[in-house]
């Protein structure tokens, strides 16, 4: 189960974002941007394809034995006093949590930014209790204040404006307009501060979790995730089975990889490596850090994912967002068009198998299969490859928006068996195309109502099709040597 889900509206929700300019305009600003940065930082590498091979063939290893491997993460986690809970969905994921902030007892919740948690929708889950999270990331906390979900991996308000951030602040926070970003951090920064002083809990994701030592990696550039897990008496980590890497030799990769991908950076500001809790048996009252470690292991549909080697490859993402910035279909109708937390090919592809396919079915269509994605992935899943497998499984059970074109690629493939059967097609093909791409009124009308031809005229010239096909042309010139003349 994915919190919010409507992953099945992703056309009627893209036509909606097609229609704002800035949101557009804000999105490729950014992408931009990060891309640009993304480029030198990877180019600065010479080694870079190697290491996307090694950081592939670790987590098809973690995958494949992925038992082992939280078995042997659970058992030094919990020596060192960390206390690990398992969860098999979302329900149970927000239950252990909520448990655990009323053991807390009173005081502000403070949640630096995690995709987990917004997959299982912790914050709802918490609010509906009675408690009030905070979200102490700033990109997270403008969107906490709009009522929004993230709408990107990395830059969760990539979306929004400069000026849409200040209407924001002005209306929830009641403050003086300012347009100025050092002004407007400063603001959020003060309002968090306070938070995080009287903080009994703090929630955090992990972007690693290495069964070697039972220790877990968090990245980030802002501090409050140092924050919100050293500074609350009880720190809850919230992460998906798949997180893991066998050593912390192995950080040596990823560490090289993700920063680099995700905003073009050759290392994140902060780098929080945590290895186990207080031993319960001390009561001394100067030792740093949480007097409780919890680990949330959460499934949520991913062992599913396992059985079948192409699918679980799925499971090998780090969650840098270079897909999403790369993506032409994302870079014009935003994360918020897909209808779930994941958005962008990474999205198209994890969403429809954590909550089956027939829940998300339109989301495997919401790409044009450039390849782009594959190219600067750092672990190189093929999600081309995947879209493609998700298609397929997509029309199964076909949607009655669907079943017209499953029926043309029938007749499509009836065609494709005979000779005879192609050119009789291709000749109606050819008379109709000319017909569609015509001047008057009949050309109009065709365009705008057959088929998905509306659609594609919407934005483009429809070309009539040549009066002579390439087969004749074939026969008659380029057969005779190919010089254009018969001989």
């Amino acid at each position: 189960m994915i919190h919010g889900l409507d992953a099945n509206g992703f056309r009627s929700h893209a036509r909606e974002h097609l229609d704002k300019p800035g949101q557009r305009a804000a999105l490729h600003a950014a992408t931009d941007l990060i891309g640009e940065r993304r480029g030198k930082a990877v180019a600065a590498v010479p080694e870079w394809e190697q290491l996307r091979e090694s950081a592939r063939a670790i987590k098809e290893d973690v995958l494949a034995n992925l038992d082992v491997y939280l078995e042997r993460f659970v058992e030094n986690a919990e020596a060192d006093n960390v206390k690990v809970h398992w969860a098999r969905d979302a329900d149970e994921a927000c239950a252990v949590i909520a448990k655990l902030a009323k053991s807390a007892g009173p005081g502000a919740i403070v949640k630096g930014k995690s995709m987990v948690t917004e997959e299982i929708g912790l914050n709802r889950a918490l609010e509906e209790l009675g408690y009030a999270p905070l979200e102490t990331d700033l990109g997270e906390r403008i969107l906490q204040l709009a009522g929004q979900p993230p709408a990107h991996i990395i830059v969760p308000a990539i979306h929004l404006t400069r000026a849409g951030i200040a209407d924001i602040f002005v209306n929830e926070l009641d403050i003086e307009r300012t347009e100025d970003p050092n002004r407007l951090t400063e603001i959020a920064r003060k309002l968090l501060r306070e938070q995080f002083a009287r903080s009994s809990l703090g929630i955090s994701g992990v972007n690693f979790a290495i069964a070697e030592t039972g220790s877990m990696l968090l990245l980030e550039n802002e501090g409050n995730i140092r924050l919100s897990t050293s500074l609350p008496a009880v720190h809850v980590a919230v992460m998906g089975i798949e997180k893991l890497l066998p050593r912390v030799a192995d950080l040596d990769v990823f560490l090289r990889l993700l920063p680099r991908s995700g905003t073009g950076q050759k290392m994140t500001s902060y780098q929080t490596l945590l290895t186990g809790a207080p031993d319960p048996a001390d009561s001394a009252d100067d030792s740093e850090g949480p007097r409780e470690v919890h680990v949330v292991l959460v499934d949520n549909g991913r062992t599913k994912m396992l059985g079948d080697r192409l699918e679980r490859q799925t499971l090998a993402c780090i969650r840098c967002g270079a897909c999403q910035n790369v993506c032409p279909v994302f870079r014009q109708v935003g994360g918020h068009a897909y209808g779930s937390v994941y958005a962008g090919p990474i999205g198209a592809i994890l969403t429809p198998q954590l909550v089956d396919v027939e829940h998300a079915h339109e989301l495997p269509f919401a790409s044009s299969l450039c390849g782009a994605c594959r190219d600067v992935c750092p672990v190189k899943i093929d999600i081309p490859r995947l879209l493609l497998h998700l298609r397929a499984r997509s029309v199964q059970n076909v949607p009655a928006g669907r079943r017209g074109e499953r029926g043309a690629f029938r007749a499509w493939a009836w065609a494709m068996q005979k000779p005879g059967r192609y050119r009789a097609l291709s000749r109606l093909a050819r008379f109709g195309g000319r017909m569609a791409a015509g001047k008057g009124g009949l050309g109009r009308l065709l365009r705008k109502r057959v088929g998905p031809l509306g659609n594609w005229t919407a934005a483009r010239e429809l070309a009539a099709p040549a009066r002579t096909p390439f087969r004749e042309l074939w026969d008659r010139e380029l057969k005779n040597g190919g010089s254009g003349h018969e001989k």
